[in-house]
């Protein structure tokens, strides 16, 4: 196992209560793999980088994943405690909202669907793309040795393809029914903040805008 600094292991440690004892160890080697991990951050990649290339029972660190019990937005809660207390103690909170569309192909990836590439496209240009949609809450803060605002992620939803949910005779959500949960569940997380929202022109539903208006404020466009 690696040996990391007190500091550092104490942050990791925050998690360890979220997980039966046998499942934390490897989830605890996940999370440091993913962190040192450059480029895709596959099981696979992660136990190479960890030394663990030629370990037998790989198949328990997959398991992490797909068969462990443990609750995703406890995570998140306990995420955006620790990003709180280190970046933003007092004062408003910035949140920024936005999807994302992960390339993925494969009959056993159900879930995908098809979706315009915001990368590829543009104005006059449009590329769709295959994969998974996640839709990101972030903490947007600034961060004094890069000299600009970062976006970091705490809660992340994964929004179903129409004909997902179709197949399975599940009612299909929208971006913004996804969106407007995620913000609301924000919210509830920190009552005693002012909580400021950034979107793009994707949110600019009534919909979404009439749900959110019951717990704060509408304001104008930010100045250029």
């Amino acid at each position: 196992m690696l040996r990391l600094p007190a500091r550092f292991a104490a942050l990791i440690l925050c998690f360890a209560p979220l997980f039966q004892q046998r499942s934390w160890r490897h989830a605890e080697v996940l999370l440091l793999g993913a962190i040192l991990t450059p480029g895709r951050r596959t099981v696979a990649s992660i136990l190479r980088i960890t030394g663990l290339c030629r370990e037998r029972r790989f198949v328990n660190y997959h398991r992490v994943l797909n068969r462990a019990a443990w609750s995703g937005r406890a995570a998140a809660r306990l995420l955006l405690g620790l990003l709180l207390d280190a970046f933003l103690p007092r004062g408003s909170v910035l949140l920024g909202l936005d999807d994302t569309i992960e390339r993925r192909r494969g009959k056993r990836i159900s879930a995908k669907g098809i979706y315009r590439d915001p990368v590829r496209s543009s104005h006059g240009h449009f590329v769709k793309a295959s994969g998974l949609r996640w839709l990101s809450l972030m903490l947007l803060v600034p961060i004094s040795w890069a000299g600009r605002v970062w976006a970091l992620p705490f809660l992340t939803a994964l929004a179903p393809s129409e004909r997902y949910c179709r197949e399975r005779r599940r009612r299909h959500k929208k971006l913004t029914d996804w969106g407007r949960q995620l913000v609301l569940q924000a919210r509830r997380w920190m009552p005693d903040r002012q909580v400021i929202l950034v979107t793009d022109s994707g949110f600019s539903a009534l919909e979404f805008l009439a749900a959110l208006r019951r717990q704060g404020h509408l304001r104008h466009p930010p100045p250029p």
